[in-house]
């Protein structure tokens, strides 16, 4: 089984998505100052912005995803970090951004695969506009995104501002791997979902 391999980033290294390469490299501040362009197609209104809340869990109900979030952080070199390959059934949300319903963009990761099988985002590209992504909080709130639009960009025209590029409203984004695979450069290109809030369920306590 091939591995998830590279993810271009808004500081225009490259962002390495495997266990067996470096890890994405990143800065907090390049990824909340990069300016904004080529939004993809509004086909609903967008919800007010929530305020700051850990996401603990994702359902994606078209391509049957429901699975558990865990943080992403910089380390010393400013490079972020991916959900553990052990965990395949696990996404990683990067802390320094906004959080899911927050404005601004929010970024959520998984991989495609792993050495034992695939992986949590393996049918990401299968996502529809209008396909709703669903993001429970730890305020007991769960904030409900319909995609936009997928596309798959291939590593050397990945598009850093219409993807990482700040934004008003509350934004998602989900990326994975995608294209053809080699051993020695990876993964050619990369599956990234756009989507904005669209409504907001409350749970009781």
């Amino acid at each position: 089984m091939t591995l998830c391999a590279t993810f271009s980033l808004v500081t225009g290294a490259v962002w390495t998505f495997s266990d067996t390469s470096d890890p994405p490299a990143m800065t907090a501040a390049r990824a909340n100052d990069a300016a904004g362009g080529g939004a993809p197609p509004v086909r609903q209104a967008s919800h007010a912005p929530l305020a700051r809340s850990l996401p603990v869990k994702i359902s994606v109900p078209a391509i049957f995803i429901e699975a558990p979030v865990t943080g992403l952080d910089l380390d010393k070199k400013g490079q972020l970090g991916a959900p553990p390959m052990s965990r395949p059934k696990v996404v990683g949300w990067f802390r320094g951004g906004p959080s899911p319903g927050e404005a601004g963009t929010s970024l959520i990761v998984g991989h495609r695969d792993t050495r034992t099988g695939p992986a949590i985002f393996l049918n990401l590209n299968a996502l529809h506009p209008g396909d709703a992504v669903k993001v429970t909080r730890a305020d007991r709130t769960t904030a409900v995104f319909t995609v936009d639009e997928v596309r798959k960009y291939a590593k050397d025209k990945f598009p850093d501002n219409k993807v990482y590029g700040a934004a008003r409203r509350p934004e998602l984004r989900l990326m994975t791997c995608g294209g053809s695979f080699d051993k020695k450069h990876g993964y050619s290109a990369n599956v990234v979902v756009f989507a904005h809030l669209v409504s907001v369920t409350k749970h009781p306590a």
